[in-house]
């Protein structure tokens, strides 16, 4: 999500040649292991947002010289304000990011010197043709990776890390790499410090007062309930924020730019960036970048979120938090979030997980939450520290990134 109000993007942009990789040719004596990370734009944010956090973490945590290769950077140049919309190649955060160009079209050439050691494709996106070409002509075959969505549904386990030969270029192989919440899966992103900064910043109520005060031009009272609202076109806004307008207590409500904050706009009458209707005070907000995305999600009581990334950085937040999921044609995502409920919710009070059920359905059917709303808000004192649990228990798993590089390095050697 874009930057903060007053924010002067940090000067970490480096325009780099679209040429081969850096450090071949033997410039340098043991160059780190290359990767290249394929991403092509579906859900908006999610997919690049993913995809971005995957690269910083293999380049800066597991040394890995990475080049991100994105079919839209002006996605990205939302997430990252510093990230040149329109220029081919740059490096940020130790990542070289590079548009997905012309030499990727069908009947297009790659050289095998630009393959990269290990090939990672995000959400079944497919390497492009020339570049797999080049991958099944290059001795040794680089080891790839097809990064899959993330889901609870049992069968994952039973998929993770299997090999799929190519069907006219065997033996070059690739895997499937599935996301998860239990040991036989890959993990969930996670940065080496996040826990770390989110527990700093949740303990110190003056960094919370001064990034409401940035982000609003003021602080919460004491006693508050903090909402963060972002979700997918459908969701029953309206309904949510007449229920919240008769919370027993204040609401505040911080809704960033987009499909939520228009909806918040619209019950504010047209109000275009403050408003209050009972209980609830709403602030329409700018678009935030992820670091700062991730201090809104640790310093609110109860968020809604939507997709994959902001679904992941929500758990990681340790709050309650409702889950607007990707909706399919097909309806497989009412089987995901079936799924996840199940893992999230077992071993609750039946009635709590109950509570959570109802408005998490309810939300994502787009129909009203009037009546689950007050059983959900009154349960929050009880399912806050069950965020907390969870949030401790999938921490006890490495981190997707170090899974991946382990996988790559004594599985596919």
């Amino acid at each position: 999500m874009g930057s903060g109000p007053g924010e002067s993007p940090a000067p970490s942009r480096i325009i780099v040649p679209t040429g081969a990789w850096p450090g071949s040719g033997g410039q340098l004596a043991a160059p780190p292991e290359r990767w290249d990370i394929f991403c092509r734009v579906v859900d908006n944010f999610g997919d690049v947002g993913v995809a971005w956090r995957l690269a910083r973490c293999v380049a800066r945590e597991q040394g890995r010289l990475v080049r991100l290769y994105l079919d839209d950077l002006t996605v990205l140049s939302r997430l990252r304000p510093d990230a040149s919309p329109t220029m081919a190649a740059q490096r940020i955060d130790s990542v070289e990011i590079r548009h997905w160009d012309e030499r990727f079209r069908e009947g297009g050439f790659l050289p095998v010197e630009e393959v990269a050691d290990v090939v990672v494709e995000t959400f079944g996106c497919d390497t492009p043709e020339p570049y797999v070409l080049a991958m099944a002509a290059r001795r040794p075959h680089p080891r790839w990776i097809n990064l899959e969505y993330l889901s609870a549904e049992e069968w994952v386990e039973g998929s993770h890390a299997l090999p799929s030969p190519h069907p006219r270029l065997a033996p070059l192989t690739r895997h499937f790499f599935f996301p998860g919440f239990t040991a036989r899966t890959g993990g969930l992103l996670r940065e080496r410090d996040l826990l770390v900064r989110r527990d700093e910043f949740q303990a110190d109520r003056a960094a919370q007062a001064e990034f409401w005060r940035a982000l609003t031009g003021a602080v919460p009272p004491d006693g508050a309930l903090k909402v963060s609202l972002f979700g997918y076109l459908g969701a029953p806004y309206e309904s949510l924020l007449e229920a919240m307008a008769r919370h027993a207590g204040p609401v505040w409500i911080a809704a960033p730019e987009g499909v939520a904050s228009l909806a918040v706009t619209s019950w504010l009458h047209g109000k275009a960036h403050r408003g209050e209707r009972g209980a609830v005070n709403a602030f329409v907000i700018p678009f935030l970048d992820q670091d700062r995305y991730d201090e809104l999600l640790w310093s609110c009581d109860l968020n809604f979120v939507r997709g994959e990334d902001s679904f992941v950085r929500a758990q990681w937040a340790a709050r309650p938090f409702v889950w607007h999921i990707y909706p399919t044609d097909d309806g497989a995502h009412w089987v995901k979030l079936a799924a996840f409920l199940a893992r999230y919710t077992a071993g609750m009070d039946r009635g709590h997980a109950d509570c959570i059920t109802a408005l998490w359905e309810g939300w994502n059917r787009g129909e009203t939450v009037a009546r689950s709303w007050p059983a959900f808000a009154a349960a929050l004192a009880v399912t806050a520290p069950h965020a907390e649990e969870w949030a401790a228990r999938l921490a006890t798993a490495p981190d997707l990134a170090t899974q991946l590089a382990a996988f790559t390095d004594n599985m596919l050697k």
